[in-house]
């Protein structure tokens, strides 16, 4: 092969993708066989069957038990808003920023105490298996799981206290600057840091993805006075959603 030669099994993907993008292969078609791969290609066993690897791991075939490998309809991004960290005026902030996007968003979540990680300590300021309130959201719009959240609270700020659960009592949902504002915490600083990366089997189970696809993760604390007081971590399917952040200049 000779400098910037692409292998055989790449060249072939790329000539079924670009069928698939440009319609020749619709949705819900089913692929070409391996067999017929071959023959139309002039290629081995291996390549056509490494070239289906491709589009599978592209997330642009899907297998069907006893069936074959057929072409998924590619879904229109969506967007998920991210307007900033304003009191939430009686609304949650998931409520509100799904409803300046169009949307209507709904959530289930679950509490319980527990260590903390190593990374969620340092994330926290803690030390490892400092006790934390972690609790795990799933958002919905339209009743389609969206977006994942697990987020992690330490208990020496919130434990004893009226907000010590994040989503019970009379501030259940508010968001966590409201929430901290309860028990004399003025929330200064937000960090968000997005990255990448494969999801996990149960994440893509739960968001009803195809394994191995991307989902962006971002990586949220809150700060009052330089002392973190709450870090999650939110997880939203790469091919189906953008985040789209509207942040007012200061």
């Amino acid at each position: 092969m000779t400098f910037g030669e692409q292998p055989a099994y790449l060249r072939v993907a790329g000539d079924l993708r670009r069928k698939i993008v440009d319609g020749s292969l619709p949705p819900h078609t089913r692929l070409p066989s391996q067999a017929r791969i071959r023959e139309e290609y002039g290629v081995s066993d291996t390549v056509a069957l490494e070239a289906r690897k491709v589009l599978m791991a592209e997330g642009l075939v899907e297998g069907r038990s006893g069936s074959g490998t057929y072409v998924r309809e590619q879904p229109v991004p969506r967007r998920v808003s991210r307007t900033g960290y304003r009191s939430s005026a009686g609304s949650t902030p998931f409520r509100q920023e799904q409803a300046e996007a169009g949307a209507r968003g709904t959530w289930d979540s679950s509490s319980e105490q527990t260590g903390a990680p190593a990374e969620i300590a340092e994330r926290l300021g803690i030390a490892p298996g400092d006790r934390v309130m972690r609790t795990r959201y799933v958002f919905r719009d339209a009743g389609e799981a969206m977006m994942l959240s697990t987020s992690w609270e330490p208990l020496a700020v919130t434990g004893r206290t009226p907000v010590m659960l994040p989503e019970e009592g009379p501030l259940g949902g508010c968001g966590v600057v409201d929430r901290m504002a309860a028990i004399d915490l003025v929330v200064d600083n937000v960090v968000e840091e997005v990255g990448a990366r494969p999801g996990l089997a149960e994440e893509l189970l739960a968001l009803g993805g195809v394994p191995g696809h991307v989902v962006l993760v971002v990586g949220r604390t809150y700060f009052a006075s330089g002392r973190a007081v709450e870090t999650a971590d939110v997880v939203i399917p790469a091919d189906r959603y953008r985040l789209s952040y509207h942040l007012p200049v200061r």
